[in-house]
């Protein structure tokens, strides 16, 4: 902190600055998608370990002050925590958070987005990994394909600044649907992401030969669209996607964090729903600012605490990962029922 009561805002081993918070307000989620929650049973946090809106505000208020104004509300699925549009209009009033965003699977959004959008959500990220009821039955074990697409309408009319489909493809399951996926984008109105399917923890079925690669992207949206132009990497803002346009000038991201990762640039860390702070989203453990925030612990104190780590972070870990021989999935059930932290519905995406 400096003179006129400011903290210092950190950068890295790497000179990565701290520029993005991920914060997760649960680990429930009402659907079970092969990639992210494919087994029967999980161990869930401690209810009393969750943090309260209060909480969250400070924690996030004191990020934002070293300088991570983008702020994006995760979960599991973030809108099966009550009330969160009171969250969206704590967070939207403090004045270093410039950039407010959600990630949903999208059923529950269609009653939900106008009031977040009243309430100073900027921006929506909706999951949709299909354009078949049926495959979504199969692949989530959910019924609830019309309401996904209803939340996508609802957000394309409740007006967000900027609105944008995220499809994880995986060989054998989806990646036929990709040049279908990106129409369905182009005539909604938003923007298609295509995500290349990560070896992060919970997914216990990954395996190499099921990542459709950005090049295995880009040359099935060539067969069906024609000419693709990689837009330039100040188009991303930070951002994890590469940008691309077809020529009658719809705009598509590819995130190939397995293939081509982007740790060089990542200026991300992600809160748990329960307060646990995680540099990067392999990492092995993360820091408790729960019991510090908790402990009584003074905005100096915390600041202090937060900017210390992030000074000390060398993580990469989707580059090690890219590094790993005959690569298998990061985590093995019993390592994930050990330690529920590890799972991706609970660091948030």
């Amino acid at each position: 902190m400096n003179a006129s009561g400011e903290f210092r805002r950190p950068t890295d081993a790497f000179n990565r600055p701290l520029g993005s918070l991920r914060v997760s307000v649960t680990d429930r989620c009402n659907m079970r998608c092969r990639y992210c929650m494919p087994e029967e049973e999980y161990v869930w946090l401690p209810r009393t370990s969750i943090l309260t809106f209060e909480e969250i505000a400070r924690l996030t208020d004191i990020f934002a002050g070293l300088g991570a104004g983008k702020v994006r509300l995760t979960g599991g699925e973030p809108l099966l925590r009550h009330d969160l549009t009171a969250l969206v209009g704590m967070l939207g009033a403090i004045p270093g958070v410039r950039d407010l965003a959600l990630t949903t699977n999208g059923i529950l959004l269609s009653r939900h987005a106008e009031q977040l959008r009243r309430a100073g959500l900027h921006r929506v990220t909706v999951s949709l990994d299909t354009l078949r009821p049926s495959r979504l039955q199969e692949f989530a074990r959910t019924d609830r394909h019309p309401d996904i697409l209803a939340g996508i309408s609802a957000a394309v009319a409740a007006g967000f600044r900027s609105i944008k489909l995220n499809s994880v493809i995986v060989r054998g399951f989806n990646d036929d649907e990709v040049a279908d996926l990106l129409e369905f984008a182009r005539v909604s109105g938003v923007e298609a992401r295509f995500i290349e399917y990560m070896d992060v923890g919970g997914a216990t079925q990954w395996s190499r030969d099921q990542v459709v690669s950005q090049g295995e992207l880009l040359e099935i949206v060539r067969r069906r669209f024609g000419p693709v132009e990689p837009l330039p990497v100040a188009d991303r803002a930070g951002a994890p996607a590469e940008r691309f346009r077809l020529a009658d000038g719809t705009t598509f991201g590819i995130i190939a964090s397995t293939t081509a990762p982007f740790c060089r640039d990542c200026d991300r860390s992600r809160l748990t729903a329960d307060g646990t702070w995680f540099l990067c989203l392999y990492a092995g453990a993360g820091l408790n600012l729960r019991d510090a925030l908790r402990g009584g612990a003074s905005d100096h104190e915390l600041g202090t605490l937060i900017g210390d780590a992030w000074s000390r972070r060398t993580d990469r870990g989707a580059e090690e990962r890219l590094a790993v021989p005959e690569r298998g999935a990061l985590y093995q059930l019993d390592a994930l029922r050990a330690d529920p932290r590890r799972e991706m519905h609970t660091r948030g995406g």
